[in-house]
């Protein structure tokens, strides 16, 4: 998953670069590289292969398409968590659809039940229900900070590039989440 993996193969920042300037090639090795981790890592938040096979799809035609707008570590993030943003948010697209579908083919009564967020549905499919049900009970901002680094496994940093806010913001939301949940769960 990323890096050198021999002497003379490209990094998979590289080969996003080269990607960008149009090489399948290099398109066809970064997913090689790539693809596995990917698809374990949808595996454990979606149990319905078609999904994970279209977000794959999906995810890999973003990148072909827009593999220059990848900033590089000097942009804050690897290629690896960059994949797995485009991923990741490719998977809630999937879940807000199924509950748009449900919910349109559902029989019209006087009091329609609100659908959860997509992101809720994901948290409650991976977490226990009390851990899920405290996890929704967080401020937005909260909740998104311990989805990014607890769900998708990613770090300070990536988070910070993934919400747009600064790293110092997403140690002390980490830390406020924490403490919530420890008050609530104990």
């Amino acid at each position: 998953m990323g890096g050198k993996s021999g002497g003379t193969e490209p990094d998979d920042e590289a080969l996003l670069r080269r990607v960008a300037r149009g090489d399948q090639g290099a398109f066809e090795e970064f997913y090689r590289r790539t693809a596995p981790w990917l698809v374990i890592r949808l595996r454990r938040r979606c149990a319905d292969p078609d999904v994970v096979a279209e977000v794959m799809q999906d995810a890999y035609v973003a990148v072909w398409r827009s593999a220059a707008s990848y900033g590089g570590r000097a942009g804050g993030g690897s290629a690896a968590g960059w994949l797995w943003t485009i991923a990741a948010r490719r998977l809630v697209d999937r879940f807000r659809a199924r509950a748009r579908q449900e919910a349109s083919s559902r029989p019209v009564t006087t009091v329609e039940p609100t659908s959860p967020a997509a992101e809720e549905v994901v948290v409650g499919r991976v977490l226990d229900d009390p851990v899920a049900g405290a996890v929704r009970e967080l401020a937005p901002e909260l909740r998104e900070v311990v989805q990014a680094m607890v769900l998708d496994g990613l770090s300070v940093r990536q988070t910070s590039v993934l919400l747009g806010v600064p790293e110092g913001t997403v140690k002390t939301r980490a830390r406020r989440a924490r403490l919530l949940l420890r008050e609530v769960l104990s």
